[in-house]
């Protein structure tokens, strides 16, 4: 890549220079006035949108990265080792930004390395900071030998290949319990949420959609990777992840709704109210749309429905993070939250700065392996740029 075109301005350029320029403003705001200043949280509604979605959406947003680890290197099926390194990398910044937005919320920030040295072994937030912490740490080096490739260090390289499956199968076990910890968290709140989102198996439901959120997050970043760097897309690969994720909304929706009935309030799903209403918003988007895509075979084989489908799959998941976080508790609290311009901005500003992180990534480093024996790059990427215009 020429050095020169990083600094070239274009629309997007400029625009995500302001995004990040007002978010380091309220970043500034946020440390200087404190959080009541800041946002539109109080101690009736404490959590907002840096938790709903900084934490509980960027967390499962980044479930690509065990997904795929666990089915290449604990199923054993190498034809999706393509795929791994740009799912590592988008799980990596994803944790990383999930910290920088912890840090926001957090009252305290400086006293986030507590938690290192100061053990509550039955707190829930403890697991998951420490989770955080050593998944993290974990991704980084699942995600060295990109670096180590980059820059010629062949005998480190040597070394982390050698260890590198044991340090995914570490990841994987980090991330299964992070993400069925983080609906731990609203356990303890039984009278506060929403019956519709209340639940004592919130940790298997958390577990099971951030699975099916994770393999449409790899269709999502394939398909828009192609688009910016016109490189081929491995229809075939994605197509085999597209029936996983049609399992897993299948199992995750029937899951809910055996859970609902045994616990016998599938009567509040005919109360009119704006909670069943986010409810059904929730489950059109995330379940029934993208089931009835990805049923049909004509939509997994062609690029552009495999990527609506997967925006409907992501589109649902936040949904539900933000309907189970903010939706289910502002009944309760009497409180109508609605974050403020700052907490808006500094997410934003964190969106930003992953999808420029993940381009400059890109770009400089190996993240995209050769491709198959007896294709071309040239070839493929011709062929995918093709398909992309043609549909």
């Amino acid at each position: 890549m020429k050095t020169g075109s990083i600094f070239k301005l274009t629309f997007w350029k400029a625009v995500a220079v302001i995004i990040i320029a007002a978010g380091l403003y309220s970043v500034v705001f946020r440390f200087s006035r404190g959080l009541g200043a800041a946002t539109n949280l109080n101690d009736v509604f404490p959590w907002g949108l840096w938790i709903g979605f900084d934490i509980l959406c960027g967390v499962g947003l980044a479930a690509g990265g065990f997904t795929i680890c666990a089915v290449t290197h604990i199923f054993n099926i190498k034809k999706f080792e393509p795929l791994t390194r740009p799912s590592i990398l988008t799980a990596f910044l994803g944790y990383l930004l999930v910290i920088f937005g912890l840090l926001a919320d957090l009252g305290k920030p400086w006293n986030i390395w507590h938690a290192i040295i100061m053990w509550n072994t039955h707190s829930v937030m403890f697991e998951v900071a420490w989770c955080v912490m050593l998944y993290t740490t974990v991704l980084f080096l699942e995600f060295a030998p990109v670096i180590l490739e980059r820059f010629k260090l062949n005998k480190l390289l040597m070394i982390m290949r050698k260890v590198s499956i044991p340090i995914m199968m570490l990841g994987i076990l980090l991330s299964t319990l992070h993400q069925s910890s983080l609906g731990s968290l609203f356990l303890i709140v039984p009278t506060k949420m929403h019956p519709l989102w209340y639940s004592p198996i919130l940790p298997v439901y958390f577990y099971m959609s951030a699975i099916a959120t994770g393999f449409a997050m790899v269709i999502f970043e394939s398909y828009t990777s192609a688009r910016a760097f016109n490189h081929g897309i491995k229809l075939n690969l994605l197509s085999s992840i597209a029936k996983i994720t049609f399992v897993m909304l299948i199992l995750t929706a029937a899951v809910r709704f055996i859970d609902l009935a045994i616990l016998n309030k599938l009567n509040y799903l005919l109360i009119s109210s704006s909670e069943t209403y986010m409810f059904y918003l929730e489950l059109f988007i995330g379940t029934v749309i993208p089931v009835y895509l990805l049923s049909q075979k004509k939509f997994r084989e062609s690029r552009k429905w495999l990527y609506i489908s997967a925006l409907f799959v992501i589109g649902g998941f936040l949904l539900n993070r933000v309907n189970v976080s903010i939706t289910s508790l502002t009944g309760s609290a009497n409180y109508n939250y609605f974050p403020s311009v700052y907490e808006i901005s500094i997410t934003m500003m964190l969106v930003t700065v992953g999808m420029v992180a993940f381009k400059l990534i890109t770009q400089n480093f190996p993240v995209f392996e050769e491709l198959h024996e007896g294709e071309s790059e040239e070839s493929e990427a011709v062929h995918g740029r093709e398909a992309i215009l043609s549909e």
